[in-house]
């Protein structure tokens, strides 16, 4: 079998079964990836925004906007490539199920990644809405954010089937939010600006996929262009990448092998 990825368009087929399956639920799916980050945004936005003067040049609830749709995209991709993909890999055996056809395990995990990122965009997206309606989008720059939510949801998604392909049962997910996506959130200029951190902390938050993520979505929703834009999609590809690959080799390990 060796390290080459086998990758071919039954990926999309993977994609669609998940979709199909989805598309039963999918208003109280998108309300309850709704629901979370705006309790965060109107709680925090105007409850600890009224005591604090302008942050970044804008007010403490716009600040948090972009940090938020961020945030949420990271939880959403996540979520569907821990419990849902583990589901379908360990307790439902969709997985194994699948590749009865002629679909390679690299195609199912393609296909799990491709799910996972979209289904992060769907919830992303119903969230710049609600933010746009609220006055929150600073002009046509923020429709750039959607490519971003979806590039950031490959990313995370990417990192949670690795995660996912060594994972003994659902308890295990635990050390990974508590490790890995807790502090990340704090760290990464969702709920105040990277500058606040000490300098040895800021340094460090540029290895989080988050942070770029953040740098790119605050200026596009104040309708500005982000600097260093090129050196951030790079960051956040490059993570993908190299986390979907791992993703592969692991569930090789645990599936093929």
């Amino acid at each position: 079998m060796g390290m080459r990825l086998e990758l071919s368009p039954r990926a999309f087929a993977v994609w669609r079964r998940n979709f199909l399956v989805w598309k039963k639920l999918a208003l109280p799916s998108i309300l309850g990836n709704l629901a979370d980050p705006m309790i965060y945004l109107f709680g925090l936005g105007y409850g600890l925004g009224g005591l604090l003067p302008q942050v970044g040049g804008t007010s403490y609830i716009v600040f948090l906007a972009a940090g938020t749709v961020c945030a949420s995209t990271m939880n959403a991709a996540s979520f569907e490539a821990l419990y849902s993909a583990f589901s379908r890999m360990h307790v439902q055996k969709t997985w194994e199920a699948i590749m009865n056809a002629p679909v390679s395990l690299d195609d199912v995990v393609a296909g799990e990644l491709l799910w996972a990122a979209t289904k992060a965009t769907l919830s992303g997206t119903a969230i710049l809405v609600v933010m746009a309606l609220l006055g929150f989008v600073g002009g046509p720059l923020a429709l750039w954010v959607l490519p971003l939510i979806f590039l950031a949801g490959l990313t995370f998604a990417a990192l949670g089937l690795c995660v996912t392909a060594v994972a003994p049962s659902y308890d295990f997910f635990m050390y990974y939010f508590t490790l890995f996506v807790t502090p990340m959130t704090l760290l990464s200029g969702v709920f105040f600006p990277l500058e606040q951190l000490p300098a040895p902390m800021q340094l460090a938050a540029q290895a989080l996929p988050l942070t770029h993520a953040v740098a790119l979505a605050r200026p596009l929703l104040l309708g500005q262009a982000p600097d260093s834009m090129a050196g951030h999609v790079a960051m956040l590809a490059g993570i993908a990448a190299i986390a979907f690959v791992a993703a592969v080799i692991l569930a090789r390990r645990r599936l093929l092998m």
